[in-house]
């Protein structure tokens, strides 16, 4: 098979001219092939360059461009007099663009998405390592992937074609599966879907890009025009700040479509077919080449992630040639939001058109809805996926909804090769009723529709949803969800549930406690996120400009002063000049006891009196809330001289205040001084300085904002999980919700 398709690729290359800019592209559909629009063009009156053949083998649909005014070309080809031989039908080459105009990433991303990135084997058993919020992430569980694996021994035969942007031939989960060949490329007429052409190494600081870490990579931005977020900044910030048009706006498409379809079907060949610029143009001219070709080289499905909102006789012969060779197809619906009419998903004879829902089952706010271009739905937000350069992302958009059904064809083709459209059609159409309308059969269900053409069931199981997915409280005030657990297959369970990851002050309780399900019917709970209200910062007193002042130490010159003053206060019997003396006494010994107690001081040094430099600044503590105070120490290098060492004291910043000077006494070689601090709002750092005799020493002191009790402000995820025990032991179902807290 390598070989024949290596030389079909050799051969359209040969064939396919590149068409003149200024010309205009008209598609043709004729009977009498290659030599009779030969001749066509060769008249006067209808000059055209014929590019080449759009239907493969086949030979009758082919691109011309023209000089001619496109209404003026098409009227010559179907002349009665000088018309191309064996007219059938002709129309202009349409752009088709990828890159949507919407915003679908929510703001916040999600700091949790894409957070587990330990390894597990997928398929299981194999040695191809996959992070596990890949593998097991909510749209596996809710679409019931491994549980269907399971249940029906199929993990996906045949080959998938994705037209599309490409994809990452080296990414080691894809790699494996691709056909000889990796497919092929469109936009350079030449084998190989690669979109890792498309880039230009000197656009990135490094390329590749390294790999990801959880600390290179903390968390997601958003690219692609807000329909995907990859974990990779710097990746990030290339893909969407290069030009207006941004040439990397749908860069990495192909390979998330793809990864989805290998997450449903890993056993699945996937044959990328490039028709897409990674800026998200495309001609419908190289579509239709890649559906021919798709079909001419034994693709069993055909995924398109894509839409256009004007028909194409031509597109939909094409898919009718598909059908009738029992290929599968499926494409998405758009994400207007709107009831609308696009293509190929209106062509419901040949496509299943799939929308998107969320986590809850619910129409995503971005998904087109009505019966005639929605034939299903399956999930398609936070859709987690292979992503170019060894990496993964989350996308979101009905282009991650239609891979999830291409994958179940695959399972589908496993069970039996005969399956056609028609067959894959009614089997997906066993669904979980949705209430949103305008979603048709509701939303995919891989074990119903493969027990609808098999006796073996799924095991009972069930999925869990909340609403709303995220609300905004303030501190104090409580955030209720609901919670469900949906029955699958029949499950009759009890479900217990479990609510992780409440912030500080903050508790989280769902009542009640644990349901049981009925096998048809969605059992609901209440969940209560309880916050605790901020407290206001209680507003400092603010002191003067000098602390006050150190208690007075009881020492042996305090007991005397008080003798004395206690005599005096008994001597007024006495003489005057006994009273006069020892009023003199006490006045001395007064002065004596303020000069030792007015300032502090630390400890006593026996030496004799003498000089002493300043040798020490400290704070104790370095650091306090706005508010509190720290003691200051200065030291002296010996005992302050008679009179005492007065030393001066200054503060950097406002926030920290201290008296003008601190006395160390005579005899000591310390003293302290009280730092006051006022209220900041963000950690302050503020200098002291302590200056004497021409030596002068500093000290660091932090303030920082006061304590808050309560529940703080931020954006927290709530792990709601529902727990049931059955034959196969504990089943754990888990979703969450995001709660802003101001």
């Amino acid at each position: 098979m390598k070989g024949r398709v290596w030389l079909a690729g050799v051969l359209l290359a040969l064939l396919w001219a590149t068409p003149a800019k200024a010309d205009t592209g008209i598609i043709i559909r004729t009977t009498g092939g290659l030599s009779a629009l030969q001749v066509f063009c060769s008249l006067p009156l209808s000059p055209c360059t014929i590019v080449g053949s759009l239907d493969g083998t086949l030979g009758q649909v082919f691109l011309v461009t023209t000089p001619l005014d496109p209404t003026t070309f098409i009227n010559l080809l179907g002349g009665t007099v000088g018309g191309l031989t064996g007219f059938v039908d002709a129309e202009v080459n349409q752009l088709l663009s990828l890159v949507d105009l919407h915003n679908l990433v929510p703001t916040p991303i999600s700091p949790t998405l894409m957070s587990d990135r330990s390894s597990v084997a997928y398929p299981a058993g194999s040695s191809t390592p996959a992070w596990n919020s890949y593998v097991n992430q909510p749209a596996a569980s809710i679409v019931e992937i491994q549980n269907a694996q399971n249940s029906f021994k199929v993990t996906g035969t045949g080959v998938v074609a994705d037209i599309d942007t490409g994809v990452d031939p080296t990414h080691p989960v894809l790699q494996p599966v691709l056909v000889p060949g990796d497919g092929y490329d469109f936009t350079r007429n030449q084998p190989g879907g690669s979109e890792l052409n498309d880039v230009a190494p000197s656009d990135f600081p490094t390329y590749p890009p390294p790999t990801c870490s959880s600390s290179t990579c903390p968390a997601p931005a958003q690219v692609n025009q807000s329909t995907a977020a990859v974990l990779d900044q710097s990746t990030a910030a290339v893909l969407d700040g290069n030009g207006n048009p941004n040439k990397y706006a749908a860069f990495g498409h192909g390979t998330m479509v793809m990864g989805i379809i290998h997450l449903v079907a890993p056993t699945a060949q996937l044959m990328p077919l490039k028709a897409f610029h990674s800026d998200g143009t495309a001609s419908l001219s190289d579509i239709l080449r890649a559906i021919y070709y798709g079909v001419q080289n034994n693709a069993n499905v055909i995924n398109m992630s894509f839409d256009m909102k004007t028909s194409s006789v031509e597109l939909q012969k094409a898919l009718d040639y598909a059908n009738k060779q029992n290929v599968i197809c499926a494409a998405s619906s758009g994400n207007d939001g709107t009831q609308e009419i696009v293509y190929p998903a209106a062509l419901q004879n040949d496509v299943m058109g799939v929308a998107s829902t969320t986590n809850q089952d619910t129409r995503s706010q971005f998904s087109n809805y009505g019966n005639a271009i929605v034939w299903v739905a399956a999930p398609g937000e936070s859709i987690v996926s292979t992503y170019p350069f060894n990496t993964y992302a989350a996308g979101w958009g009905t282009s991650f909804s239609a891979p999830f059904v291409s994958g179940g064809a695959a399972l589908l083709h496993n069970l039996s090769t005969a399956t056609a459209q028609s067959g894959a059609a009614l089997a997906t159409s066993h669904a979980v009723p949705l209430t949103d309308p305008g979603m048709n059969n509701g939303r995919l269900d891989l074990c119903m529709a493969l027990g609808s053409v098999t006796t073996p069931s799924c095991s009972q199981d069930y999925s869990v949803s909340a609403t709303p997915s995220t609300t905004t409280i303030t501190a104090g005030q409580q955030a209720s969800f609901t919670v469900s657990a949906a029955p699958l297959n029949g499950s009759k369970q009890t479900v217990t549930w479990d609510c992780m990851g409440a912030p500080q002050a903050a508790t989280c309780a769902v009542s009640p406690s644990s349901v049981v399900l009925d096998g048809s019917n969605k059992a609901t709970a209440t969940v209560t996120l309880t916050t605790t209200a901020r407290s206001a910062m209680a507003t400092p007193r603010f002191l003067g400009k000098y602390a006050p002042p150190t208690p007075v130490r009881v020492t042996p010159l305090t007991w005397l002063t008080l003798i004395v003053l206690v005599l005096i206060a008994f001597s007024f019997g006495r003489i005057p000049r006994q009273r006069t003396g020892l009023a003199a006494l006490a006045g001395v010994l007064t002065v004596s006891l303020c000069a030792s107690s007015c300032g502090g001081y630390g400890g006593y040094v026996n030496n004799p009196p003498g000089s002493g430099t300043l040798s020490a600044l400290t704070l104790s503590p370095t650091s306090v809330n706005g508010g509190s105070s720290s003691t200051g120490t200065v030291t002296l290098s010996g005992p302050a001289a008679s009179g005492g060492a007065v030393v001066n004291l200054s503060s950097s910043a406002s926030a920290a205040m201290v008296p003008l000077s601190v006395t160390v006494v005579q005899g000591y070689n310390s003293a302290t001084f009280t730092v006051n601090t006022t209220t900041v709002s963000a950690s302050t750092p503020v200098t002291i300085t302590a200056a004497y005799a021409g030596v002068t020493k500093t000290a660091s002191l932090t303030v920082m904002p006061p304590a808050a009790s309560g529940t703080p402000a931020g954006s927290y995820t709530l792990t709601i999980t529902g727990t049931s025990t059955n034959s196969s032991g504990n089943v754990s179902r888990t979703t969450t919700v995001q709660v802003v807290v101001n």
